[in-house]
């Protein structure tokens, strides 16, 4: 378990809850997680079904670009590795986009994706996530920044090469590392971030 807490971050006692689009009104029977692009097959699961896949446990601390950090968090869910196995992602593939029930998109390097201890979650703590903080299901990649772990998700998108998300088009990174301090694209971004967007990502 990592000991350590990443450069420029501190731990926090309470979440701070952002919804830069609003928080979405989703029926769970209504709900699917879909996979597309340059994929062998195309998944459309229900949350049922979903749940239904392996599914892995691990207790990892998260990180808020704004510097905020919360200490080891349970999350439970299924491994990215398996969601990409089934879909079948072809070797065209650089990119994951994920794209959410409140419009929000979120880039990120397939490579980052399908580390051991990236996953589909929809439990935190022993319980289903709350809706303000992304149910029924989120992604969550340990060593990016929170924005990436996109709330709300419903589909899954192998693109070729990179493009913006909702928060890259303001300046913010393409990757998000925390261990590399991956916050802007350029001091450009930071400027973008001093002056207000309205709501800041997690």
């Amino acid at each position: 378990m990592q000991t350590t807490i990443p450069p420029g971050q501190f731990f926090a006692k309470r979440w701070a809850i952002y919804a830069a689009l609003g928080v979405p009104q989703i029926k769970l029977e209504d709900w699917r997680l879909s996979t597309k692009g340059l994929v062998e097959k195309e998944l459309n699961l229900t949350f049922e079904e979903l749940q239904k896949l392996p599914q892995i446990k691990l207790t990892k601390d998260f990180h808020c670009v704004t510097s905020w950090s919360i200490k080891e968090v349970l999350w439970e869910g299924v491994a990215f590795q398996e969601l990409a196995k089934l879909t079948g992602v072809k070797p065209e593939a650089k990119w994951v986009m994920f794209h959410c029930a409140d419009r929000y998109t979120a880039p990120v390097p397939l490579e980052d994706a399908m580390v051991d201890d990236s996953l589909i979650a929809f439990k935190m703590n022993g319980k289903p996530i709350p809706v303000p903080q992304g149910f029924p299901a989120r992604p969550f990649i340990p060593h990016l920044y929170g924005w990436k772990s996109a709330k709300w998700l419903t589909e899954v998108e192998f693109i070729p090469q990179y493009e913006d998300g909702y928060w890259e088009m303001y300046g913010y990174h393409e990757r998000g590392n925390v261990w590399g301090e991956e916050r802007f694209k350029s001091q450009g971004g930071r400027h973008m971030r001093r002056r207000g967007l309205g709501t800041l990502p997690i």
